[in-house]
């Protein structure tokens, strides 16, 4: 924003009312849901998300006609007296992300928390609809607030949704994961409310376009900046901080998995992005970039040797959840150049947009096909998936696909991303996160291969069903994972062509029979069961070091999500972000 723009009051734009809306939406469903009883919540839930999709839609065609930020002034007071509500590109593209999944899910679910025709109400029917629209609604005033305390509130709102969504079935063990998540999420919103409390009282407003004129780099400031990105950190699980994830997801139903691992974790993630780029970029340093690309090197890596360690195919998912969310962290170290001199963006923001996108439906068909997988069999032990494959190709098509769009294989969204941060690397002198890029495709391929050897194998007897699943929810999970695969397509607008080159290349070709061999090893050496079937004594020398070394990972996992050891780590970080704020930054 230019020094003049500060001296001219904001003012609703003709699109502005489409915001509001985007809000009263969500908010009017999940009155109406209150009102008209559990047996109606799922009709207007099913009205109102494709009503949200094409207001969606509305939104993003505005912002591409007038090529300028969509505003509205509530009650007409422009900041810093009012509350501003702002949409610009990063926050259309994530309400069409969102309400995209949403209808997925909703679609799904349809049969799962359906009422039955005896009764006029059923608490899991009623609580999933509700709460569904409940987080649709906090996410849009997440992607469309201005100012960082109707952030604060929007997250919130987002979190307390987000809980009651791991409980669902009501067990002893879903209700301690969801506390769990709770208490934990709360040590992040104080963190982050602190951070924002320091930054009122300096600067006497929290507008993010008007602390993006004010700040200037202090020691106030990189507490702020510090205790808020930590804060955030908690709430999206970004290890070492994790502790709720994967037993968060190990009871929830498929359908709540897929919105918290798709969405709500992207809620936090996002006021991340705001936070370093709309109201700090002045603030925050190339050090400390570096330290939050570390943890998500260290995410990709830890995730992904622990999940190949799972014996349960949703846990296995979850902590692929925990890998791929590192993902999301490596867009803001290569947002800088290597001399440090603040944020020069290049073609990383775009590429960490398109794998938020990517991951959100790739990872939502991923759960949905494993949570089909379980209603069919009555389990979801990896071990026992043989001849699932013959049974339910299209749950197993839609879960191949979804692990080919994560690996980023061509055309999918997460390799015209990798190709995004490819060249932004090269282009910032920061080689060492080329490795990480490369390399991490090699780790999701690990766990794919895993489940895809295991469903793929034949059984010597028929495999008995104890239920029939939905086509419609199989349709559902392999059309947002052929969704993800074929993302780069649809992106091709505003990226250059070169970023895609063709499936059958024979760079790509070779690229992608190296990333299936490295991953085939790593399955066979660091999982349970050797992909080739040896075990115990019968192992050879390197199949026993490698199965100590995953063992060891996930030993240390368990330490690490113990309360104590993650309170401490919370602190610790805040500290490492403040002494990297301060250490990398420029003489006064």
């Amino acid at each position: 924003m230019s020094a003049l723009a500060t001296l001219i009051p904001e003012t609703t734009t003709a699109g502005g009312f489409l915001l509001v809306l985007a809000l009263v939406l969500p908010l009017a469903g999940v009155f109406a849901a209150l009102i008209l009883g559990g047996c109606n919540a799922r009709r207007v839930a099913m009205l109102t998300i494709p009503l949200g999709l094409a207001l969606a839609v509305a939104i993003g065609v505005e912002l591409v006609q007038t090529g300028q930020t969509v505003i509205y002034l509530l009650g007409g007071w422009a900041p810093p007296l009012g509350i501003a509500l702002r949409a610009d590109g990063l926050s259309a593209a994530m309400l069409l992300t969102t309400t995209v999944v949403l209808l997925g899910v909703a679609l799904f679910a349809r049969d799962d928390f359906e009422t039955p025709e005896n009764l006029r109400e059923a608490r899991a029917p009623f609580m999933f609809w509700t709460l569904l629209m409940a987080v649709w609604g906090a996410l849009n005033a997440v992607f469309l607030a201005g100012d960082l305390f109707t952030l604060y509130v929007a997250l919130e709102l987002l979190t307390f949704a987000g809980v009651p969504l791991v409980s669902l079935e009501g067990h002893s063990e879903t209700l301690r994961a969801a506390l769990r998540y709770l208490l934990f999420a709360l040590l992040g919103s104080v963190l982050y409310m602190l951070g924002a409390v320091l930054l009122y009282g300096a600067y006497g407003t929290l507008d993010i376009a008007i602390l993006a004129e004010r700040v200037r780099p202090g020691m106030l400031c990189f507490a702020a900046v510090a205790l808020m990105t930590v804060g955030l950190l908690a709430k999206t699980a970004l290890f070492p901080l994790h502790l709720w994830l994967p037993p968060a997801h190990a009871g929830a139903p498929a359908a709540a998995s897929a919105v918290l691992s798709a969405l709500v974790v992207k809620g936090s993630w996002f006021l991340v992005v705001r936070l370093w780029f709309d109201v700090m970029p002045g603030v925050v340093t190339f050090s400390a970039a570096q330290l939050l690309g570390g943890l998500g090197s260290a995410a990709i890596v830890v995730g992904s040797v622990v999940a190949l360690r799972q014996e349960r195919l949703k846990l296995l998912v979850a902590y692929s959840t925990m890998a791929q969310i590192g993902y999301l962290f490596l867009m803001f170290p290569l947002a800088f150049d290597v001399s440090g001199n603040g944020p020069v963006h290049g073609f990383a923001l775009a590429g960490g947009l398109l794998q938020v996108i990517s991951h959100a439906t790739a990872k939502a068909g991923m759960f949905m096909a494993a949570g089909l997988i379980y209603a069919a069999l009555g389990h979801d032990r990896i071990a026992d998936l043989a001849g699932v494959a013959r049974t339910m190709p299209i749950t197993v098509l839609a879960f191949a696909l979804a692990g080919l769009a994560l690996m980023g294989v061509v055309p999918s969204g997460a390799y015209l991303a990798k190709k995004l941060l490819l060249d932004a690397a090269d282009g910032s002198g920061q080689w060492w996160w080329t490795i990480v890029l490369q390399g991490g495709a090699v780790f999701t391929a690990g766990y794919v291969v895993l489940v895809l050897a295991s469903v793929l194998r034949r059984r010597s007897e028929p495999l008995l069903l104890v239920s029939r699943v939905s086509r419609l929810s199989e349709l559902v999970a392999l059309a947002l994972s052929a969704g993800s695969l074929l993302l780069a397509l649809a992106a091709l607008g505003p990226v250059p062509g070169e970023f895609v080159s063709s499936s059958f290349a024979p760079k790509e070709m070779g690229v992608l029979l190296v990333v299936f061999l490295g991953g085939s090893l790593l399955a066979s050496g660091l999982s349970r069961r050797s992909l080739l079937g040896a075990a115990g004594a019968n192992a050879g020398v390197m199949r026993r070091i490698a199965a100590g070394v995953g063992e060891s990972f996930e030993l240390a996992d368990g330490v690490i999500r113990r309360w104590q050891f993650a309170s401490i780590s919370l602190l610790m970080l805040a500290i490492l972000f403040g002494g990297a704020l301060v250490w990398g930054a420029p003489p006064s």
